[in-house]
């Protein structure tokens, strides 16, 4: 590849070597192409599907005429063809060295952390609180975006390799426990989503946003749920409070499972409408305007829209009262200052869905032998970050063991 100086390694968290593998792709070579991505990336499967791609941004191709290498894509293509050739295989040459290490939390981090630890000969144990794995990989992500059989396949691989996962476990991490393991990881991710504290709260409609896609994704799996637990969009107006991708899975699900209307709002003001972000120029990450295939299948999205109150009658909701405000900037410098637009109006809602990200986990002091990685560590963010993490924690875990 006549990349010159290329970036898309650097914008990686996994640091995936793409002009590489894209080589041996382009020659064919696909069993070549999968060792190169398999290198860094222990689970390039779930990556091709759900990665927002950052390499892709800082590719040399998008910073001339914004059409870079599809990277993401071509993750994808090299894995299935892998998955189908047989070049992807249990390894049954792992060397054991006698120490045990527990994993809690099997969701991208930890099955990260897992995977790596498992292969430098550490008998790992997974505790996984759900009844599957993948974290939010399984219980956050639709499953239009990500069929549930790619997580499956892996976890299948994985327990075949040594690792032991144990289901329905919640385990609390105490020197008791730490005791049993010569080392211990926390990958419990970032639990507690940010609230709205606006009168009506309690009002029946309105929920948290992995309330619904979570239990979406368990109705799809064979679970059932009654009449009064089942939080459903059919037939409903939906207001989306929050405007990243968690709001987009929502619409997505919202229009699967047959609403009226989808409506999303978002506090902050709308992204530029351009390929290109002066705040952020090439090779950083442009904080542009997102229009995702939810979007596209059909949503009113409004900037700028502060809630002020739920609204209802019975018990129910009916809406919410929303104002538009703008944001000046603070003469005493840091957060703008948020300033009343125009008058209170109210959207018509029956289901409110709250998709406004997650709080950073605070932990008490553990004992020495005990880590914490991806979002449990260091709040919510990208699947490829919490991967790399669990890697990095990974690395720590055996420098740790091996004084």
């Amino acid at each position: 590849m006549d990349c010159g100086v290329p970036f898309c390694h650097w914008a990686c968290p996994l640091g995936n070597k793409a002009p590489e593998w894209n080589d041996a792709l382009y020659k064919g070579d696909y069993e070549l192409a999968y060792r190169l991505l398999n290198s860094t990336n222990p689970f390039p499967e779930f990556t091709g599907r759900i990665c927002p791609a950052l390499c892709e941004k800082a590719c040399v191709l998008n910073r001339f005429n914004h059409e870079p290498t599809t990277n993401r894509e071509d993750e994808c293509a090299i894995t299935e063809m892998a998955f189908q050739e047989g070049f992807i295989t249990p390894r049954t040459d792992i060397q054991r060295n006698g120490k045990k290490v527990a994993v809690i939390g099997a969701g991208p981090a930890g099955l990260a952390a897992a995977n790596d630890l498992n292969l430098m000969g550490y008998q790992v144990t997974v505790f996984e609180k759900n009844e599957a794995a993948g974290g939010l990989l399984r219980y956050g992500i639709p499953n239009f975006k990500l069929n549930k059989a790619v997580i499956d396949r892996r976890i299948a691989l994985l327990e075949q390799e040594g690792i032991e996962l144990k289901y329905g476990e919640a385990v609390e991490v105490n020197d008791a426990f730490a005791k049993q393991f010569d080392a211990v990881v926390i990958s419990t991710g970032t639990p507690t989503a940010r609230d709205l504290k606006a009168p009506g709260r309690e009002l029946k409609g309105v929920h948290f946003a992995l309330e619904m896609l979570s239990q979406q994704n368990r109705v799809l799996a064979g679970m059932e749920f009654s009449k009064d637990e089942r939080v459903t969009a059919k037939g409903k107006d939906v207001l989306v409070i929050g405007g990243g991708d968690t709001g987009s899975d929502c619409i997505g699900t919202a229009h699967r499972q047959g609403c009226k209307s989808v409506t999303q709002i978002e506090i902050m003001p709308k992204p530029v409408e351009s390929p290109e972000d002066p705040q952020n120029p090439w090779p950083e990450w442009p904080r542009t305007l997102k229009t995702t295939s939810s979007h596209e299948e059909g949503c009113t999205r409004r900037w700028n829209i502060n809630t002020l109150e739920f609204l209802g009658e019975n018990g129910k909701l009916t809406g919410v009262k929303v104002q538009e405000i703008d944001w000046k900037p603070n003469p005493e410098g840091g957060r703008p200052i948020m300033v009343e637009k125009s008058k209170p109006e109210i959207i018509k809602a029956e289901l409110v869905l709250l998709a406004m990200g997650f709080l950073k986990p605070e932990h008490p002091e553990y004992p020495a032998n005990v880590f914490v990685c991806g979002d449990a560590a260091n709040g919510a963010s990208l699947v490829v970050r919490a991967m790399a993490s669990g890697k990095q924690t990974a690395a720590k875990v055996a420098a740790f063991l091996e004084r």
